[in-house]
């Protein structure tokens, strides 16, 4: 009897979806994983912001004053699991509340409570942060048979490329792999 080999963690490693993605809601994103383990995977799409809804308009619904130094934060669909839910990734030398605080790395960490907004509101949140409606979650062992078939591609993701701009971020991430997407195959190749 053989053992499986031992699954990478992910955690903090952007997936880049393969052109042929097989799902419409993932076409042309890139997640950034908040939490991979052997209990399954959560991650926030981080190139797919709602024009429709404004970070503005969300404090104002929450009840939350904007200060003179509250930022205009960009306002992504996170993924398909509980859209009506949100979710800020940010840089991780902002702190907030420990208790509601997910440190993923060196360089972010997520918090979903309201602290974060209100400090963002009043311009002592993180250096950067997107907010997140929804997320993207997947089962035990669901990701790694996504990325087996040739659903995504992982990289490293750093903050430049989290946190800049929305506009090209897919082709961006593929960049940093040195891939263009005019080389992009959808058949795997498995030797």
């Amino acid at each position: 009897m053989t053992d499986a080999p031992p699954r990478e963690d992910l955690t903090g490693k952007l997936l880049i979806a393969m052109p042929d993605m097989g799902d419409p809601r993932f076409h042309g994103s890139v997640v950034f994983l908040c939490d991979h383990s052997a209990k399954g995977a959560m991650g926030l799409i981080v190139n797919k912001p709602m024009p429709e809804v404004l970070f503005s308009e969300m404090l104002e619904q929450l009840d939350i004053d904007r200060g003179p130094a509250t930022r205009d934060l960009p306002v992504c669909y996170g993924g398909p699991v509980e859209l009506r839910r949100g979710f800020v990734l940010h840089t991780a030398e902002y702190q907030g509340d420990l208790d509601d605080r997910l440190a993923v790395d060196d360089s972010f960490a997520m918090t979903a409570t309201l602290d974060v907004l209100e400090d963002l509101a009043r311009g002592e949140g993180p250096a950067a942060a997107i907010l997140a409606l929804g997320y993207a979650g997947w089962g035990p062992g669901q990701l790694e048979a996504e990325i087996q078939q040739n659903g995504w591609l992982t990289a490293d993701a750093t903050t430049e490329l989290v946190f800049g701009t929305m506009e090209g971020k897919w082709v961006a991430a593929l960049a940093s792999l040195g891939i263009s997407p005019l080389t992009l195959s959808s058949e795997a190749g498995h030797a």
